[in-house]
């Protein structure tokens, strides 16, 4: 009679040569908190050698993307504030004064912050950014109905996307002269 097929549990335990494996010469099977250590030392190595590999910024240097991020934050609060002086109207009415400078403010205050190359700064310009880019993208799946809106949205996207992208390295290098002991 023939001898019924084990399963395999069955016989990775066996001893001996087996094409299942299981002898003296088998390393035993890493448990998935192991794995999951080994995955973190590893990225830990990529991320030092990322961090090995900044520049640190000179002192009074600004990453480009910063002086841009800075410009446009610094014209969208001059524009809040001249279109409310030029009397815009907001969905058929002139808005309160309040809806008007708080945002106006808070792009002013980020403007300068990210001139002075602050890392908050840049990464609450980075918030903002995030609320464009889902917006956006709500737009996209929700709103934009013609040629015109879709262009608009995508644009709008585009630029806050890269952005975004393009600072997160800028952020890191701001953060080093942040991290640097004195001398």
């Amino acid at each position: 009679m023939a001898e019924a097929p084990r399963k395999r549990k069955a016989r990775a335990g066996m001893a001996g040569g087996t094409a299942g494996g299981g002898g003296p010469t088998a390393r035993p099977r890493k448990t998935p908190r192991e794995r999951m250590e080994a995955g973190y030392a590893k990225a830990e190595v990529r991320n030092r050698a990322a961090r090995e590999a900044l520049v640190p910024l000179a002192a009074g240097e600004r990453p480009p993307v910063v002086t841009v991020a800075a410009i446009l934050a610094a014209l969208v609060a001059i524009s809040i504030v001249v279109a409310f002086a030029a009397g815009v109207k907001v969905n058929g009415s002139t808005p309160k004064l309040t809806a008007v400078a708080a945002p106006a403010l808070i792009m002013g205050v980020l403007a300068w912050g990210m001139w002075r190359a602050r890392y908050w700064a840049v990464l609450c310009f980075q918030v903002v950014l995030v609320f464009l880019i889902f917006t956006a993208v709500y737009g996209l799946l929700v709103i934009a109905t013609s040629v015109g809106e879709f262009t608009v949205t995508i644009g709008l996207l585009a630029v806050s996307g890269t952005l975004f992208w393009l600072m997160v390295k800028a952020m890191a290098r701001i953060q080093m002269l942040e991290r640097m002991p004195p001398h």
